[in-house]
C-alpha cells in the first residue's frame, strides 16, 4: 500500500491531482480522458500508469478497452488524505473545466446508448439481440408466480412484461428511452393491458419507492447498465421482503463489436462477479447457472442468477 510521502509524490503533479479527482467521480477509459483533458494517449497512459503503479487507481479490461477507476480499497487514513488532496482542487480553473468536460463525456455515453433503441424501438423483439432466445425465456418463466406485483427493469419494449401481465397483478416497465416507453405504452394499450404501466426512468436510479413489488427483474439490461452493482441495489432496494430478484444477461466473452452494434457497455458478466454483487445487495439463496448457448458464433451463453431478499 502507498504511504503519506508517495502519495504526496504523486499528487504534487497537477495533471495528476486531476485525474484521482476525476477517477473518484467516475470510471473512465483513456479515450474519454483524453477527451476530458484534451492530452495525448501517451501522456494520459504514462500518468495513470504511475497512479496504477502508487495503488492508488485500479484498471478494468473490457476487450481492448481500460477503464480506470480510483482505488476504493485504501486504508483509511490513505483514502482521508486523498480526499483532502482532490478537495484541494476546488478553486482550481482547470479542474472545473474537468468536471465540465466530464459531464459532457457521460451525456456523450448516454446519448449513445439512447440513440440506440430509439433507433430499433418498435422492433426490438424482430431484431437480432444477443442472449435473447426462447430457450433462455423458458427458464425464465418457469420461476416466475402469479398474482404479484413486478418490476421490469431496463424492459424496453417489455415483451416479457406483456406476457406476465395476464397473470400478474402490476407489472411496471422502467426504461431510459423515451420512445421505449411511448411504444410500450400504446402496445400495451393496445393488448388492453390496464395493469401495465410504462415508466421512464433509469435503472440505477429506479423511479419507484422502497419494499414496493414481490419481483425484479433485469432481463438482458444489466450489460447496458454504467454502473451494474448500482442496479442491482436498487433493484434489491424496491423487494418487499421474502422478494426475488432474477437477472438474466450474457456471461462474461470477448466479442468487442457488441459495444458497437448493441450499444453494450460490458462484455457480459462472471458468475463470481454477478454472486458478489448480488451478495453486497445483501440478497439470500443466490443461484447462477448457464442456462443457454448460441450454436452460431461468437457462440453467446446467457447466465440465470436469482437471489432473495430477506423476510
Amino acid at each position: 500500500m502507498p504511504n503519506t510521502w508517495d502519495i504526496l509524490k504523486l499528487a504534487a503533479d497537477p495533471t495528476r491531482l486531476r485525474l484521482l479527482a476525476l477517477l473518484g467521480r467516475e470510471e473512465l477509459s483513456v479515450a474519454e480522458l483524453q477527451e476530458i483533458f484534451q492530452m495525448g494517449q501517451s501522456r494520459i497512459s504514462s500518468h495513470l500508469g504511475l497512479l496504477r503503479q502508487g495503488e492508488l487507481v485500479h484498471d478494468r479490461k473490457e476487450g481492448k478497452r481500460s477503464f480506470y477507476s480510483l482505488n476504493t480499497d485504501l486504508p483509511e487514513n490513505i483514502a482521508k488524505l486523498v480526499q483532502t488532496l482532490c478537495d484541494s482542487l476546488k478553486d482550481y480553473a482547470p479542474a472545473a473545466q474537468d468536471g465540465a468536460n466530464l459531464a459532457r463525456v457521460l451525456e456523450k455515453r448516454r446519448r449513445q446508448s439512447e440513440l440506440y433503441f430509439n433507433t430499433v424501438a418498435g422492433r426490438l423483439g424482430k431484431n437480432y439481440c444477443p442472449g435473447r432466445s426462447w430457450e433462455a425465456l423458458a427458464h425464465f418463466f418457469l420461476r416466475l408466480v402469479p398474482e404479484i406485483e413486478v418490476a421490469d427493469l431496463g424492459a424496453g419494449e417489455g415483451l416479457i412484461s406483456q406476457l406476465l401481465a395476464r397473470r400478474a397483478k402490476k407489472i411496471y416497465c422502467i426504461d431510459n428511452s423515451p420512445k421505449m416507453v411511448s411504444v410500450g405504452t400504446a402496445l400495451a394499450k393496445k393488448q388492453g393491458l390496464k395493469n401495465l404501466h410504462y415508466k421512464l426512468g433509469d435503472i440505477e436510479k429506479v423511479p419507484l419507492p422502497d419494499a414496493c413489488v414481490n419481483l425484479s427483474i433485469l432481463s438482458q439490461a444489466l450489460h447496458h447498465a454504467e454502473h451494474p452493482q448500482t442496479a442491482i441495489t436498487e433493484a434489491a432496494r424496491i423487494l418487499k421482503p421474502a422478494g426475488q430478484l432474477i437477472i438474466l444477461d450474457l456471461k462474461a466473452h470477448d466479442f468487442e463489436k457488441a459495444q458497437d452494434l448493441y450499444a453494450d457497455r460490458w462484455l457480459g458478466f462472471s458468475e463470481p462477479q454477478l454472486e458478489h454483487w448480488l451478495k453486497q445487495a445483501n440478497l439470500k439463496q443466490i443461484e447462477i447457472t448457464t442456462i443457454a448457448r448460441e450454436e452460431k458464433e461468437p457462440h453467446f451463453e446467457t447466465l440465470l442468477a436469482t437471489g432473495m431478499k430477506k423476510r
